[in-house]
């Protein structure tokens, strides 16, 4: 026998610490969801307070304020049954990451999150207690299985002790991070979740930036097989809904205990509305990449306050990047391009910035440095004289251009966008309180070889030239000083990002490395050596948006104070 069971994910985007607009924005969705004639409506992990609340859990009236907001909820509940993600607290004082189970005005159920991660981005153990008992209850007459985000990421584990139970629909709410892959790698393994358990999957994950991270959503449901019924967007907010016929059980209640035997609603056995057909295409690498950007981008702009982003243009690739994706985060109104050319400045770029901002429909202001580049020179030629110029001149230009930024940043409340890449942060081609100076690094996690593919792909989404083509090629210079190429300091970057992936990302050893890519050693050496060398300085970099599987941030915590080497 069969019961007909109309679920709703609720993918959405929520902010850390917005107690209450994270509550209307779950009980606006509830509404749509009632509207539906759903039986259950689901969201995602530690919805009331957002994800990750870090520190913030550390402070008891946080906590506090995320179960008197859990409680408003729990009051404007009518005949939908509510799953969400709250901060659950025992009389010991010890958290877990719960789910709660609401059903007309009342708290029916919660479940633990009893597999903490506590790698790359997550620190849950730090916070948390693990569940000990995972947690199956009774709709009508079926049986159905609430787990959190990692529990269900392993074999054998919760999903599969839910389905022993006899829980034939598992309802996953999940914070799931995003990094380029993530998608099909989170879908295999929900497939093969679906298979091993012959279970309905329901998968809600958040959406939207939170500091350095982006959630996707993606959010999907399963048949027992691991066919896929629906799909949500990609990095959108998303009701996403399907009407699930479950075989049922004949007691459930004796299975579940009666605190957890929620009684179906005969008005929500009432004749539902036809669900509207949908279907959500996959983004491709490059666009499911270049989305993240836009949306963190967006959110970190957003859910600070800001309205408006300043950005320094110096007519090169990472700067034209990061000034389309400003654009496409927050409009075109909103971005300002800061033009600081020097004697260093070629005619070539200066052109390109002024093309580019009139292709962007954004507003551009130019402030020569040079005026400013010589009284530094006059006042420390007495200190410098008889030293030959190096670095420290380049550096100065780079710092006065970071100067003026702030400036602007002061006077008129803009948020300064930083435009290094990935390439240069590993190995501190960067200027710390020049090109460095801001309060966030959008390209920051982007290798100097994708950030050229990302603005050949916005070029041809756009199908025009909104960078200009000679920006593309261009050899790479920070114009600093005369006839300066990226390539006098680095090696070519393809060279160069092989390396990073092998040793920042994966972590492998030199010997290694020289073995698999065939490079010089001692040019394998020499980007290892920068990389090592320059911990401190993004220690000291705003944040930007993860793409990769291992950011510079959260995902990789070296001491600056390092001695060790391999070699």
């Amino acid at each position: 026998m069969e019961e007909t069971l109309r679920i709703t994910l609720a993918q959405i985007n929520l902010t850390v610490g917005d107690l209450k607009e994270n509550v209307e924005k779950i009980l606006n969705f509830t509404m749509q969801a009632q509207r539906l004639k759903a039986n259950i409506i689901t969201f995602p992990e530690l919805a009331i307070c957002g994800y990750p609340p870090e520190d913030l859990l550390l402070k008891e009236y946080f906590v506090r304020d995320n179960l008197k907001a859990l409680h408003s909820l729990i009051e404007k509940i009518s005949d939908i049954v509510v799953i969400v993600g709250f901060v659950d607290r025992d009389r010991e004082g010890n958290l877990y990451n719960a789910a709660g189970l609401i059903h007309k005005g009342k708290l029916k159920g919660i479940a633990h999150k009893i597999e903490l991660p506590n790698y790359g981005v997550f620190d849950e153990k730090r916070y948390f207690q693990p569940g000990n008992s995972p947690f199956v209850f009774a709709l009508g007459r079926t049986l159905l299985g609430v787990n959190i985000c990692e529990d269900i990421w392993m074999k054998g584990g919760v999903a599969k002790y839910q389905a022993d139970q006899g829980a034939r629909l598992l309802i996953n709410i999940s914070a799931s991070p995003y990094h380029a892959g993530k998608v099909t790698l989170r879908e295999k393994m929900l497939k093969e979740r679906a298979e091993e358990t012959n279970a309905y999957i329901c998968y809600n994950n958040l959406v939207g930036g939170q500091d350095e991270l982006v959630f996707d959503g993606a959010s999907i449901i399963l048949d027992p097989k691991g066919k896929e019924i629906v799909i949500g967007k990609q990095f959108e907010e998303d009701l996403i809904i399907a009407d699930l016929p479950i075989r049922v059980s004949n007691r459930p209640e004796a299975k579940v205990g009666r605190k957890c035997y929620i009684k179906l609603d005969k008005l929500n056995d009432a004749k539902k509305p036809d669900l509207p057909k949908r279907y959500c295409k996959k983004l491709d690498r490059k666009n499911e990449i270049y989305n993240a950007l836009v949306l963190g981008t967006h959110d970190y702009i957003r859910k600070n306050g800001f309205k408006k982003a300043v950005i320094g243009l110096s007519g090169g690739i990472d700067s034209s990047l990061t000034a389309v994706i400003a654009r496409d985060a927050i409009g075109k109104e909103n971005v300002i391009g800061v033009s600081m050319p020097s004697r260093y400045s070629s005619q070539e770029t200066q052109s390109d910035v002024k093309v580019l901002a009139d292709n962007l429909g954004i507003r551009l202001i130019i402030v020569p440095i040079d005026s400013i580049f010589n009284v530094y020179l006059l006042v420390l030629e007495k200190e410098f004289l008889g030293l030959a110029r190096d670095v420290t001149e380049e550096n100065l230009q780079a710092r006065i251009r970071g100067n003026i930024l702030m400036a602007f940043s002061n006077k008129f409340g803009w948020l300064v966008l930083t435009t290094g890449n990935k390439s240069e942060t590993s190995v501190g081609y960067c200027t710390l309180y020049g090109d460095m100076a801001g309060g966030f690094a959008v390209i920051k996690d982007v290798p100097k070889t994708l950030v050229y593919k990302l603005a050949r792909f916005r070029n041809e989404k756009e199908d025009r030239r909104l960078i200009p083509e000679t920006v593309f090629k261009r050899e790479p210079s920070a114009e600093l000083k005369m006839n300066q190429k990226d390539q006098d300091t680095l090696p070519p970057y393809p060279v160069l990002d092989a390396i990073l992936k092998e040793y920042v990302e994966k972590d492998i050893a030199f010997e290694k490395i020289v073995s698999s890519t065939k490079f010089n050693p001692e040019v394998v050496k020499d980007v290892i050596q920068k990389v090592d060398k320059n911990e401190y300085k993004r220690r000291q970099a705003p944040p930007g948006v993860k793409i990769t599987p291992k950011a510079f941030g959260k995902d990789r915590r070296l001491p600056i104070v390092n001695k060790y080497k391999e070699y």
